[in-house]
């Protein structure tokens, strides 16, 4: 079953499908967080259990190979900071998490650290690329005031990436971020809070 926003990730949820075309074949495929399965209907209940075993260890396998590597994430996250934030950012690392639910990154200023929803590994190049430049903006700006939009506007896509992430949270019916204030007068910026 999917998990909840705020949970720990569970066992991903399972379809079979029984087919009386298909004979010999059996298949899987992720559909969001469903593992897809099929089966030719002539399979026992214990050819299934044993064939869905095989098939969803072999997705995640071959899912795992696709993945990128904390060290390519590095690589990007500097070419960005030459690219659009004069090189000013330096992260001392860079990596996938798979425990943030409510959020597609964070930054800790203190130890210069940026860590990256593992949700965002399926998204457009450009989309990450934003979540990346948004935080390393952190690096130079703690806050979400104008200096630090100032510094996340210098990426070319980033209204057209703010848009996408907002679309896909109300797709997936995700929880809306919180929005937080950054001064005292308790009024919430203008532009929705990603992060």
């Amino acid at each position: 079953m999917a998990s909840p926003l705020g949970s720990r990730p569970t066992a991903p949820q399972i379809d079979v499908r029984r087919s009386r075309r298909r004979r010999r074949t059996v298949s899987a495929y992720r559909d969001g967080d469903t593992i897809v399965v099929l089966i030719p209907a002539t399979l026992t209940r214990d050819q299934e259990a044993e064939w869905v075993d095989t098939m969803v260890k072999r997705l995640e396998r071959s899912e795992a190979r696709r993945r990128p590597s904390d060290d390519e994430l590095m690589t990007r996250a500097r070419r960005l900071s030459r690219e659009h934030l004069d090189g000013r950012a330096q992260p001392a690392t860079v990596r996938w998490v798979s425990n943030q639910r409510s959020r597609w990154g964070s930054c800790t200023p203190a130890d210069r650290s940026i860590r990256l929803s593992d949700r965002l590994q399926p998204m457009p190049a450009w989309v990450v690329d934003y979540v990346l430049v948004h935080e390393l903006a952190h690096l130079l700006e703690a806050g979400h005031g104008p200096r630090f939009w100032g510094w996340v506007d210098r990426y070319p896509e980033a209204e057209r990436a703010k848009g996408y992430l907002l679309g896909y949270a109300a797709a997936a019916h995700l929880e809306p971020p919180v929005v937080e204030t950054d001064d005292e007068s308790g009024v919430e910026p203008v532009e929705p809070a990603l992060f």
